[in-house]
């Protein structure tokens, strides 16, 4: 379990956290470590290593399992408990189609509504896309970027569905820049899509989005295909 705990602090840290800190500090910590691929599919990750490695109960490191696994970042399996989920899977394709739904009528609801402000915001999470190569930035960064597009749609639900959905496309976009051996993502349809969100034009806006989704699941596709046939 020592070396267990050893390999766990060096890619998690080992400070000792404020236990009515302890769920957010240990959820924030894994999730960046999955997304970046420092805990790759398959890793164990066990409450009680953590307990010790952070200082706390397991109860917070219980919390914080869950809510990765909400995320689709871990997944429960038979006799090893929770386990960082696989990269990219069967249901990713789904996952997409059900983005294209929500975002297109979210999008709808916002556009009429959206100010200079909302443009200029959208437009300066492009800007730091263009030149950021790190996949955690690059996922924050894009999901910051879609929900500004979004934020003024009067459903409040519909926008917390999308952000969980975001949140779990974090790490599609490292899967999808290693696979197309790309550093970073091409902005044109970004840029398309906020000029069209500026310019009103929202008929040309859902369908630009949806193309941009589409793409995501093709590449998808494209994968899981190539790992049937192989």
């Amino acid at each position: 379990m020592a070396e267990k705990i050893k390999l766990l602090s060096a890619v998690l840290g080992n400070e000792q956290v404020p236990a009515h800190l302890a769920r957010g500090v240990i959820e924030e910590r894994l999730r960046s470590a999955i997304i970046d691929g420092r805990l790759p599919p398959g890793t164990a990750v066990r409450q009680q290593e953590l307990a010790t490695l952070f200082g706390v109960s397991r109860m917070p490191v219980r919390e914080a399992l869950r809510q990765l696994e909400a995320q689709g970042l871990l997944q429960v399996v038979m006799h090893k408990g929770a386990v960082v989920a696989p990269l990219i899977g069967e249901d990713a394709v789904d996952s997409y189609a059900l983005r294209v739904l929500l975002e297109s009528e979210a999008l709808r609801q916002s556009i009429p509504l959206l100010e200079a402000t909302d443009i200029a915001l959208a437009r300066s999470y492009i800007e730091q896309l263009e030149n950021q190569t790190g996949h955690a930035e690059i996922g924050r960064l894009n999901r910051l970027l879609h929900m500004s597009l979004y934020c003024k749609a009067h459903n409040q639900k519909l926008l917390r569905l999308i952000d969980g959905e975001l949140n779990e496309e974090e790490r599609f976009l490292r899967f999808h820049l290693s696979a197309m051996g790309l550093g970073k993502l091409t902005q044109d349809d970004h840029n398309a899509l906020v000029d069209a969100a500026s310019d009103k034009r929202v008929d040309d806006a859902v369908e630009i989005l949806a193309e941009h989704l589409n793409k995501g699941a093709r590449t998808i596709r494209r994968y899981l295909d190539a790992q049937q046939s192989s």
